[in-house]
C-alpha cells in the first residue's frame, strides 16, 4: 500500500486534503502554518487533522524502512520466498511485520538452538506430527554425551518444540487478543521499601489488583511510577489455564505419548517466551494509550489556562497598531465578550492624531474601560506615546503585549 491510501484508510479524509497536506510537510511547512495560511490546499483541515496525518505519515515510513530491513535480512540468509514478501509487502501493522521475520531472527543462544546443535530438530519434528505411539524408545536414539538421557533428549526437544510455538503468529495472534481483552495488572509491594517515606504516596498500589482494559491512565501511570522507583513489582497476568487450552487446540490432533511431550512444551513456551514477551507488548502499549490520555488532559487545561484572561476579569480596550491602515480598536467587556469595534487613523499618512485621542478617551468613560492592551507590531511605540497622552477620568493601565500567533 501507498502513503496516501495508508492514511486515507486509517483517518477517512480526503485524498486531495491528505495528497497536498504532506507535500506541504515535505516542504517543511509547520503544522500551525498549514492550517492558518494554506487552508484551501488542504481543504480546511484543522490543526487536529493535521496533526494526525502528521502521525500516520511518520507511522507509515517507519513500517516501510522496517519492512526493507526486514526483507534485506532475509534475502542474506536465504530463505526470502515470493510468499513471506508478499506477506511482509502487505503488513500494514508492525507487529504483524515483527510476527512474520520473529522465526527468522537471529538471537543469542537460546535453550533450542542448543538442542538443535546436539542433533534433538529430527525428534522434535517427530514428536509434532504425533504419529509416534513410542516416543520415548524413539528418544532413546539420539542419546549421546551431550544428551546422556532420554529425558534430557525430550527435554532438548521440547526446547525446539516450544520456540516454534512461540514463533507461530496465530498463536502469538491469539494470546494477544487474551491480553488485550483479560488481561490483569497486579501489584506487589518490595517489603523493604515499603517504610520508605517516598513510598507512600504509593501505598494505595502496594497490593493492586484490576483489568489492565479498565485502569484509569492516571493510575496506570501512578503504577509504573512507583515500579521504575523501586516500591513495587508489577505484572500483566491472564488465565494460564485458558490460554494454554487456545494452544493445545490449535496444536495437539492425537491423545498418544506425543501429545504429552507437546502440552510440556506449550506450558514451557508460555511461561518462558510467550506470556514475557507479550505481557511487555501489552503494559507498552497500554502505557502509550495512557500517556496519550494524559497529554490530551494536560493539554485542555493548558488551553483553558493560556485563554483565560491574563488580568482577570477586567474591562479591556485592546488596538492592532498600524500606520496606513489605521489602529483597530475594540472594547471587550470583563467576560470578553466584544462590546465596540472601530478604525482610528492618528499616525502617518492621515496624522489624525487629536481624533484619535478624543475617540479613545470617549470609548473608555462610555465602556468604563479599566486597561488598554497594544500589539507590539508596527506602528506599536508611536501608539503607546499616544495612549499615555490622554488624561482618563478614571485609572487605566496601559500594557503592550506579544502579537504573536495572531492573525
Amino acid at each position: 500500500m501507498q502513503l496516501i491510501p495508508y492514511i486515507a484508510k486509517h483517518t477517512q479524509l480526503s485524498e486531495k486534503g491528505i495528497i497536498n497536506t504532506v507535500e506541504l510537510i515535505d516542504q517543511d511547512c509547520t503544522i500551525p502554518f498549514i492550517s492558518r495560511y494554506r487552508k484551501e490546499r488542504t481543504g480546511n483541515l484543522d490543526e487536529v487533522q493535521i496533526g494526525i496525518i502528521v502521525a500516520f505519515k511518520t507511522q507509515f515510513e517507519a513500517l516501510k524502512k522496517r519492512k526493507t530491513a526486514i526483507i534485506k535480512a532475509l534475502d542474506e540468509q536465504g530463505v526470502l520466498t515470493n510468499g513471506l514478501k508478499e506477506k511482509i509487502t502487505q503488513s500494514e501493522d508492525l507487529t504483524r511485520l515483527e510476527d512474520l521475520y520473529l522465526p527468522y531472527k537471529k538471537s543469542k543462544k537460546s535453550k533450542a538452538e542448543t538442542a538443535r546443535k546436539n542433533g534433538l530438530e529430527p525428534l522434535a519434528k517427530i514428536i509434532m506430527a504425533q504419529r509416534n505411539e513410542e516416543i520415548e524408545f524413539e528418544a532413546s536414539k539420539y542419546v549421546n554425551n551431550d544428551v546422556p538421557n532420554e529425558g534430557d533428549v525430550l527435554e532438548g526437544a521440547r526446547h525446539i518444540i516450544a520456540e516454534w510455538i512461540n514463533e507461530r503468529s496465530d498463536i502469538r495472534s491469539q494470546l494477544r487478543y487474551q491480553f488485550g481483552k483479560f488481561a490483569e495488572i497486579t501489584t506487589k509491594v518490595i517489603a523493604t521499601k515499603k517504610d520508605e517515606e517516598k513510598a507512600q504516596k504509593f501505598r494505595d498500589y502496594f497490593d493492586w489488583s484490576e483489568a489492565l482494559n479498565r485502569c484509569p491512565s492516571h493510575r496506570l501511570l501512578a503504577i509504573l511510577r512507583a515500579e521504575n522507583e523501586g516500591f513495587i513489582r508489577v505484572k500483566i497476568e491472564i488465565d494460564v489455564e485458558r490460554a494454554i487450552q487456545k494452544i493445545e487446540d490449535l496444536i495437539i490432533k492425537s491423545s498418544n505419548a506425543c501429545a504429552s511431550q507437546i502440552r510440556m512444551a506449550i506450558q514451557d513456551a508460555c511461561k518462558r517466551l510467550l506470556f514475557p514477551s507479550l505481557s511487555n507488548e501489552i503494559l507498552k502499549k497500554a502505557k502509550e494509550k495512557a500517556d496519550d490520555s494524559a497529554i490530551q488532559v494536560f493539554a485542555k487545561n493548558l488551553k483553558q489556562l493560556l485563554l483565560g484572561a491574563p488580568l482577570g476579569e477586567k474591562r479591556i480596550l485592546a488596538i492592532d497598531p498600524g500606520f496606513r491602515t489605521g489602529c483597530k480598536i475594540v472594547c471587550l467587556s470583563a467576560h470578553g465578550e466584544l462590546e465596540h469595534n472601530e478604525t482610528i487613523y492618528p499616525h502617518a499618512p492621515q496624522h489624525d492624531s487629536k481624533g484619535a485621542i478624543k475617540k479613545i478617551s470617549t470609548l473608555a468613560d462610555a465602556y468604563k474601560i479599566e486597561a488598554i492592551a497594544i500589539g507590539n507590531g508596527t506602528a506599536s511605540r508611536e501608539t503607546e506615546h499616544l495612549i499615555k497622552r490622554i488624561q482618563f477620568r478614571n485609572p487605566v493601565e496601559v500594557f503592550v503585549v506579544s502579537e504573536a500567533g495572531a492573525s
